[in-house]
């Protein structure tokens, strides 16, 4: 007989329509896991797919229900149900193992950290190559390593979560959560690892980028200009250029950028803060 152990940690995966992939995520979350030692919640928010069946397909994971298609009000409700820290909020389209979401529990009890997040793989083998450019300079840029944005998991303890309780619902969620702590307040957990699954076109990813340019200037009407510190400085890619292997990525990254910013200013002139351009590819 299997003996039950007490949660160590609270997993809160909202999931709006993740039929597809949540099962992915949860069996590879769950594979290693002692059983009880996660307490795992899945929000499924105004699914019309069967989301909240495949999660109720495993074991001890508690599957909470709304109609109302909103990543936030799913944080904030599995927040709300959570009754052991620290707190892992992961994306329902990404992969996480057992030994990664136990890492970064560890890296909570170091002095001083408040959130932390794993390092990203991206998967990109059989991307096509524009989209491959573009990451190659992406993920080269230093508050895209340092900062806990574009991950899909963010963990907290119990100080770090009444950051997050404070921030204001916006569309860059992550973003957000990442700018609340100062560099000495969160961690990426070396020793974790996340799957984030790119985009499979150059249309998703232009979406994906134009929303997330629309969520930035969101941001930054409530802020203050606060995300600057988070925003790709010349000085960046002026030193990626000096590799002359970069320079055709580099040309590739700013025209995705630069068509984003256009397509985005529309959204932003109109107020259009809740449009969610998802990307279905990836999935």
């Amino acid at each position: 007989m299997t003996e039950t152990v007490l949660a160590t940690m609270t997993v809160v995966v909202p999931a709006h329509n993740e039929a597809t992939v949540i099962g992915r995520l949860l069996s590879g979350l769950l594979r290693d896991a002692e059983p009880g030692e996660m307490d795992v919640v899945v929000v499924a928010n105004g699914c019309t797919d069967g989301t909240a069946d495949v999660a109720r397909g495993f074991p001890g994971v508690r599957v909470l229900e709304t109609p109302v298609p909103s990543k936030r009000e799913a944080l904030r409700m599995g927040a709300a149900a959570a009754g052991i820290f620290p707190i892992l909020y992961v994306d329902a389209d990404v992969e996480l193992g057992t030994a990664d979401a136990r890492a970064m529990c560890a890296t909570l009890r170091g002095d001083g950290v408040l959130a932390t997040a794993p390092e990203r793989a991206l998967p990109l083998a059989d991307r096509p190559w524009p989209v491959r450019s573009y990451y190659a300079v992406w993920s080269r840029l230093p508050e895209v390593r340092a900062g806990l944005f574009g991950r899909g998991v963010i963990a907290v303890n119990e100080k770090g979560q009444a950051r997050l309780d404070a921030l204001p619902a916006v569309m860059a969620d992550d973003l957000a959560a990442s700018l609340a702590f100062q560099p000495g307040e969160r961690a990426v957990t070396g020793t974790a690892r996340v799957v984030v699954h790119p985009p499979r076109t150059l249309g998703d990813l232009i979406r994906r980028r134009v929303r997330a340019v629309t969520g930035v200037a969101e941001l930054d009407g409530g802020s203050g200009g606060r995300t600057a510190r988070a925003r790709t400085g010349v000085r960046d890619l002026v030193g990626m250029a000096r590799s002359p292997r970069l320079v055709p990525h580099l040309a590739v990254f700013l025209a995705v950028t630069l068509l984003a910013r256009t397509r985005a200013r529309r959204a932003v002139r109109r107020g259009d803060f809740t449009t969610w351009l998802r990307d279905d590819s990836s999935r």
